[in-house]
């Protein structure tokens, strides 16, 4: 490894440059970004020791998104861009060792902004910051787990604690987490996915009996129509892109529905094929409906009475309303229907900013159509009425029979590796008895059966004093959430923070009156344990189970996979008599998938399915065989008023996102190469017409204040100051900017209904020059 010193990463907001946004995506410079980022961070031996492994059967997941490998032989490169920079910023050669911290307080490095931090490199040893310090000091483990330990058995009631944990940690450690965290006595277990896609599971489960899509690879390959919603493939799964240019060449339409134009869903640019490095590519989406923020609902429910009355039109030769299975397999229909040909298309137009005849052609290519996947990300799921509005994605779909069919079906796409199956594992404050009976039944605890909180509820109790230990399983939980102030005073008003962590991060110094952090393996490192090298397992986000095997040597002998720390720490919170066997299963990881066999649904056999060459899919019985597992036992069709977003006078409705160099919380770069933005983040996209409108020009300097409603009905207002204005093709009404920057100005109460999601997408600014 690399000596510790800084790493001087340039950050400057002064000098941003801005040029015209791209029209495809991937390519050769796709290529030469991602060697030059590995280069840089992994030198060239690490480099090719990590790449030829990532994604391969006998390799390792990559640390990024969820997007499923496809089945059978890999490709020489399974990975794009964003994946080989995953694993550059994990996999690099710079440490932060305790020199590090001696050189600078904790002041100091809270004056840096994010993306220098993460340039700093691994953490190499478990280090504290006591009460009344100003530098975190090197700690040992034993000591650190006991400092834990003391702070938890101190604590008037287990429900004092929260456990948040991120999506890439791994089945067996969460599987730990939980069980640790429940043998403790609580199930406060927020985690990121009720900051994601907590409403797609909310309104799946509603839907169709589980919180997961219905669809493989295979089924996206023999669609005929796939809807992307909502969504940016080209950045944030960009695999995405080779699985939707083979469902093209085998005749498929894609309608991708999206305020702002993105490069991925223009044109891609295979790499590893001719035509994507001297041709022109792959044209994507053959409609691109430009919609307003807020408006999917309004479209999918405009849709909805479209489809009736082709039905209608067509008469009962020609079945676009597939009657035997609304019939057979679903309840609610009546009511869908009557509330759903009352839907005003006026109404739909303007909540959508889309014309008539643009509704009209996507109607009658879903009515046409024999295999429909519709695809969503967080474009829907952050909204006051996400559940809605996915539910209306689910009720075409219904209507269409397009469950349990090959090549149709409903496609969350998850973001974060392995945030699907830490849910899996029991990560979420509120698990099903079946879950928690199985898991009394095999340990001989009493799990609590009183609902946790999730992550807005954990902010609040911590803001309010009923929470006052935090331990993060991964993560950057300052950067992730919302209303930052308040989240800050919530993280300071603990006694004990605690980090488990591969790179130094925000959460690390936005801390308790304690604070440590435990420095952990990542995917790519090597897991040697007593039982010798040690595998682990991962969930995609088409619910297929594979192993993932770390090949390289971590940054220090002081680092501990996180199965290690939770044993470990189990063992001192609970005793050495506690009934589960956290030694044996600290030594041999093969004993944990067993006991995971015993207690998760559709794990049995664990050991030998996972070690398949592509592992093995856990059902799903909506897709299998149109089984439905709700309260009515079928299918059910929603009726939701129809909600949308307008646009108040003299304001805009802002949208948080990701740049092209980042992903979730990690900022790799300061550039956005797709949409034309090149060393800076501080930049707020509006449309030409709402610039003339507000008096502003392109380059101007603006602070964003956003205004809302608290819970007493006063107004409110929060400040994200000095953003360049840019010009850019966002529906009129509409603006866009990144976060983690943007996040101070989502009122922690501003969740959408039934999920508690953060509304990320829907925040009501305006604009005052800086």
């Amino acid at each position: 490894m690399a000596l510790s010193k800084d790493v001087d990463a340039d950050y400057s907001e002064l000098d941003v440059e801005v040029s015209g946004a791209k029209a495809q995506a991937a390519g050769v410079k796709a290529v030469m970004v991602s060697m030059r980022r590995a280069l840089q961070q992994m030198g060239p031996v690490r480099t090719v020791a990590a790449l030829v492994r990532l994604n391969q059967r006998h390799g390792f997941d990559c640390p990024g998104c969820a997007w499923p490998e496809e089945p059978g032989g890999r490709k020489f490169a399974e990975f794009c861009e964003n994946g080989a920079k995953a694993v550059a910023e994990e996999a690099t050669k710079r440490v932060v060792t305790p020199e590090f911290f001696a050189r600078h307080t904790v002041a100091e490095l809270d004056a840096k902004p994010e993306y220098w931090l993460s340039q700093q490199g691994r953490l190499t040893h478990p280090v504290v910051l006591r009460p009344g310090d100003d530098h975190y000091r090197p700690i040992g483990w034993d000591e650190a787990y006991r400092l834990i330990a003391d702070e938890l058995n101190a604590l008037d009631d287990p429900d004092q604690a929260v456990f948040y944990t991120s999506g890439r940690t791994s089945n067996e450690a969460a599987f730990l987490y939980q069980l640790l965290v429940r043998s403790f006595g609580t199930n406060n277990l927020p985690d990121c996915s009720n900051m994601c896609h907590e409403s797609s599971g909310t309104a799946l489960i509603d839907a169709i009996g589980i919180g997961k899509g219905s669809v493989t690879v295979d089924d996206l390959v023999r669609a005929d129509l796939i809807l992307i919603a909502g969504q940016n493939p080209g950045t944030n799964h960009p695999r995405m892109l080779s699985v939707l240019e083979k469902a093209k060449a085998n005749g498929a339409k894609i309608i991708a529905v999206n305020p702002l134009p993105e490069a991925g869903l223009i044109r891609f640019k295979d790499p590893q094929k001719l035509h994507g490095v001297l041709g022109d590519g792959v044209p994507i989406a053959d409609e691109f409906v430009q919609i307003r923020l807020g408006g999917d609902m309004a479209l999918f429910a405009g849709l909805g009475r479209l489809l009736l009355e082709a039905q209608d039109k067509a008469g009962p030769g020609v079945q676009i309303v597939d009657r035997d299975f609304v019939d057979g397999h679903t309840a609610g229909f009546a009511e869908y229907e009557t509330r759903t040909r009352a839907v005003d298309l006026d109404t739909v137009l303007e909540a959508t900013g889309i014309d008539r005849a643009q509704l009209d052609r996507v109607a009658a290519m879903m009515a046409t159509s024999q295999r429909i996947v519709v695809c969503w990300a967080m474009g829907l799921t952050q909204h006051k009425h996400a559940v809605p509005s996915i539910s209306e994605i689910s009720n075409v779909l219904l209507m269409r029979g397009m469950i349990g069919k090959p090549g149709a079906g409903l496609c969350p796409v998850r973001g974060h590796s392995n945030v699907q199956g830490d849910r899996t594992m029991g990560i979420w404050e509120k698990m099903p008895e079946q879950f928690l009976a199985a898991l009394d039944a095999r340990f001989g605890i009493a799990s609590p059966r009183d609902h946790g909180y999730d992550t807005v509820d954990a902010i609040r109790a911590m803001r309010d004093g009923k929470a006052t230990v935090f331990m993060a399983m991964g993560g950057n939980f300052v950067s992730a959430t919302p209303d930052t102030a308040v989240t800050e005073s919530a993280l300071r008003n603990c006694s004990l923070t605690v980090q488990v962590s591969t790179k130094l991060n925000r959460s690390h110094l936005v801390h308790g009156r304690t604070a440590l952090i435990l420095p952990s393996l990542g995917r790519t490192d090597r897991d040697i344990q007593a039982g010798g090298k040690q595998l682990v397992s991962v969930e995609d986000s088409m619910s297929m189970v594979h192993l993932s095997r770390g090949s390289l040597h971590p940054p220090g002998d002081q680092v501990r996979s996180e199965v290690a720390i939770v044993c470990q720490l189990a063992r001192t919170v609970l005793g050495p008599d506690h009934p589960v066997p956290w030694e044996t299963f600290n030594a041999d990881y093969d004993t944990i998938r067993d006991a995971i066999a015993a207690v998760v649904p559709g794990c049995e056999d664990y050991n030998r399915k996972v070690r398949a060459p592509d592992g093995f899919q856990l059902p799903h019985p909506p897709r299998d065989s149109r089984e439905f597992h709700t309260t009515t036992g079928k299918a059910n069709f929603a009726a939701y008023p129809l909600e949308w977003v307008p646009v108040p006078e003299g304001r805009l409705v802002l949208q948080t996102l990701r740049s092209h160099d980042q992903y979730n919380t990690t900022i790799y770069g300061l550039d956005d190469r797709y949409r034309g933005v090149k060393g800076g983040r501080r930049v707020v996209f509006v449309n030409p017409a709402d610039l003339t409108r507000f008096g502003l020009s392109d380059g101007d300097r603006v602070d964003l204040i956003s205004e809302f409603t608290d819970t007493d009905g006063q107004l409110q207002e929060r400040c994200a100051k000095d953003f360049r204005v840019v010009a850019y093709p966002t529906p009129e009404g509409n603006a866009a900017a990144y976060y983690p920057e943007t996040n101070p100005l989502v009122p922690l109460d501003h969740t959408a209904a039934k999920s508690n999601t953060p509304v990320s997408k829907a925040i009501v600014i305006r604009l005052e020059r800086s």
